[in-house]
């Protein structure tokens, strides 16, 4: 089985042998890949452990690493706050002798834990690596990746305290997991034996006969569960280009599909404001700029400009400290350092930006949080 990085990886080296030959026809277009260009592209970790790079982490580093970075979204222990699943729970010595986590048929049992679906240490060990922590991905070394998935391996009670967790020791860890047997092919992702080891069909030819029916919208969100979590077109980390649909807004018509018989969509009615709305602050350069750092800094992932999201909205913040003499030196404080209490239980980790930065954000909030 060869993964789509390594794929991708081959195509790679045969368009650097070939570039060369190329460019005796067609002066200069093409060269040859260097050996540092193909490693940029060569870092997935496979299920065999290939691709694991050099290092080693131990339970009790890894336990100091999490505390830091992790444990104000997840929990101390894995519990994970009112936001995020549980990442241990769930599972039981039984699971760990057979491989396969019981309480995944288990309707009745109230949730599914990371260490119950996960079926491979090394998805575990890629996903920390590439995308944790939330505020600061791919910033772990590989060292405090490798701590800090043995401290989860000792929290789900596969590993003991004692373990250190290494590219040389990580198939100890995948001997015990839990639900190591669970993996599937089911799916038709990869070629199994469940179709012959046949591949899938991944050529998108386009369909001339016997042809399935345009797909039509059987269900929608009602009006009022639209935006009952904030704009999603405000909860976007700064990974990647997608951007969620501006709820604030009235859906779109849809053309020539929808609910049989649905009447278009419509402006949706302001709610009555139980209190006097606060006139919306003027926008401004400044405001643009502050803006356009808090999408850079991923702030608005847990704050929307108006609402809460994880934490509390822009201008909720800037109602709260408005008329402080001290108001922008605090809040250009609290943004770099973070904390907790302020605005509920849930902390707010230690952010990673410069002090220029904080301190053009906490000015916009002290002015009242315009566009």
């Amino acid at each position: 089985m060869s993964s789509f990085p390594e794929r991708l990886l081959w195509a790679l080296v045969f368009c650097a042998a070939t570039a060369q030959a190329q460019t005796a026809n067609y002066p200069g277009i093409g060269r040859v890949a260097t050996p540092a260009e193909i490693a940029a592209w060569d870092i997935d970790v496979r299920a065999d452990f290939k691709g694991l790079p050099k290092g080693s982490g131990s339970v009790v580093a890894g336990m100091e690493v999490w505390e830091g970075k992790c444990s104000s979204c997840h929990g101390i222990f894995g519990e994970s706050n009112e936001v995020f699943t549980p990442l241990t729970g769930g599972t039981t010595k039984d699971d760990i002798q057979s491989g396969r986590v019981a309480r995944l048929n288990d309707r009745a049992f109230p949730g599914r834990t990371t260490f119950m679906k996960v079926a491979t240490v090394s998805t575990l060990w890629d996903y920390i690596n590439r995308a944790m922590p939330w505020t600061a991905p791919k910033s772990l070394s590989a060292d405090e990746v490798y701590a800090v998935t043995a401290y989860l391996l000792n929290l789900g009670g596969v590993v003991p305290e004692s373990f250190v967790l290494s590219d040389q020791t990580m198939a100890q860890a995948q001997a015990l997991l839990p639900n190591r047997n669970g993996m599937t092919t089911d799916h038709a992702l990869w070629p199994g034996p469940e179709f012959g080891n046949r591949k899938p069909d991944v050529q998108a030819k386009a369909c001339m006969k016997d042809c399935l029916v345009d797909t039509t919208v059987a269900s929608a969100l009602p009006d009022f569960a639209r935006n009952a979590h904030g704009n999603l077109a405000e909860q976007n980390r700064r990974i990647g280009a997608q951007r969620g649909a501006d709820t604030t807004r009235p859906p779109l018509a849809m053309s020539g599909a929808g609910v049989a018989g649905a009447a278009p969509a419509t402006a949706a009615k302001s709610p009555v404001p139980l209190v006097a709305a606060v006139p919306a602050p003027a926008s401004s350069a400044a405001g643009t700029a502050a803006i356009t750092l808090t999408q850079r800094h991923a702030c608005v992932a847990c704050h929307g400009l108006d609402k809460k999201i994880i934490g509390p909205g822009f201008r909720e913040i800037a109602q709260k400290y408005a008329g402080r003499a001290d108001t922008v030196d605090y809040l250009a404080g609290k943004i770099r350092a973070g904390g907790a209490g302020a605005w509920g239980a849930i902390p707010m980790p230690q952010q990673a930006l410069a002090e220029a930065d904080a301190r053009t954000i906490a000015q916009w909030l002290a002015q009242g949080a315009g566009k």
